[in-house]
């Protein structure tokens, strides 16, 4: 009895060396997913549709793009984590046909060519940045915004800080983070953002057995050629570390958005009504409102987080009438 609790102990002890070391040791260090980035061709003047580059400073950002070479709005696509812009692959293709021009890119941390080191790279206020630079480099004026987890949480911030440049929003999955704390209640942050704030920690949890975990659950209802995606990209040394400094360079107690000039831009907000998530109840969704002065919709489907995986053409439908209603849409005027 004695020999079997000491064996028990010292495998408990040595859980949590056997869980960092394959982590470790299933990285891709050939960094495939990488040289395949590097590989692509730079977005340019010809540029029309496909898998290319886009050029922003010292940023080199992995995108999908199509009918840049028309005349048509611009729109612009966030993806979540932990996702890429493949996941948008049927609202691009969706969006072009209707005239649009449309860029969705790996953001910062997913790109390999931008994937800076220290966590202070991450705040929001650099990755709206880099929205408008993206806009910058295709040569949109002015655009619409769509964003789905983290890049509706980002989306929300740009569409506020700029008002002359984006001409709607539309949110999945995340409602207006000011509308998110309960006034009424204590602040609290959920485990699972207090895991992924620990550096270190989070990246041995998620390592080969988080991509196995990834793999065959969050995953497990997405093409095939999107979780390849996503695994190659989180097989390379440090891809996972930069991906999670989003979550750690938040800070959670500064109020953020809440703060925050009200929306004026028409907004499209949809969730789903089984999303495990922390933001999905009665209370938040009746909050939304209060942050939004212009024109506003929302659905609630009845499916969880992954709405445009899950419910593909219910979600697109909803998206292209909402830029088709704001197609013709022209910034907010300037209050007097």
């Amino acid at each position: 009895m004695r020999i079997a609790l000491m064996i028990v102990l010292g495998l408990l002890l040595a859980l949590p060396c056997l869980i960092w070391l394959s982590a470790r040791l299933t990285l891709d260090r050939s960094l495939a997913h990488t040289r395949a980035s590097d590989a692509l061709p730079l977005a340019g003047p010809e540029t029309s549709s496909g898998l290319v580059q886009i050029k922003v400073g010292e940023f080199s950002f992995r995108a999908r793009v199509a009918g840049l070479d028309g005349n048509g709005p611009g729109l612009i696509l966030l993806h979540g984590f932990p996702e890429s812009s493949i996941m948008w692959t049927p609202l691009v293709e969706r969006a072009a046909d209707a005239g649009f021009r449309v860029v969705a890119f790996d953001q910062r941390g997913y790109s390999p060519g931008a994937r800076p080191e220290g966590v202070d790279r991450y705040g929001i206020d650099a990755l709206v940045d880099d929205i408008f630079a993206i806009a910058d480099a295709v040569g949109f004026e002015s655009f619409h915004l769509i964003g789905h987890d983290w890049g509706s949480i980002v989306g929300w911030a740009a569409t506020s800080r700029d008002k002359g440049r984006v001409l709607s929003w539309a949110s999945l999955s995340i409602p207006h983070p000011g509308a998110i704390p309960d006034p009424d209640a204590p602040p609290s942050t959920p485990t699972y953002v207090k895991v992924f704030r620990r550096p270190g920690v989070a990246e041995a949890l998620m390592g080969a057995g988080g991509r196995w975990f990834m793999r065959n659950a969050m995953y497990s209802t997405m093409p095939a050629a999107h979780v390849a995606e996503y695994d190659a990209l989180y097989a390379e040394p440090g891809a996972l570390t930069a991906t999670l400094n989003w979550y750690r360079a938040l800070d959670p107690s500064s109020g953020g958005a809440a703060n925050a000039d009200p929306i004026e831009q028409p907004v499209l907000y949809i969730y789903g009504r089984n999303d495990i998530g922390a933001f999905v109840n009665e209370g938040v969704q009746s909050r939304v409102p209060a942050f939004i002065k212009g024109p506003f919709e929302t659905f609630g489907l009845d499916t969880g987080h992954w709405l445009i995986q899950d419910e593909e053409e219910t979600v697109i439908n909803h998206l292209m009438e909402h830029l088709e209603r704001n197609r013709q849409t022209t910034a907010p005027k300037p209050a007097a």
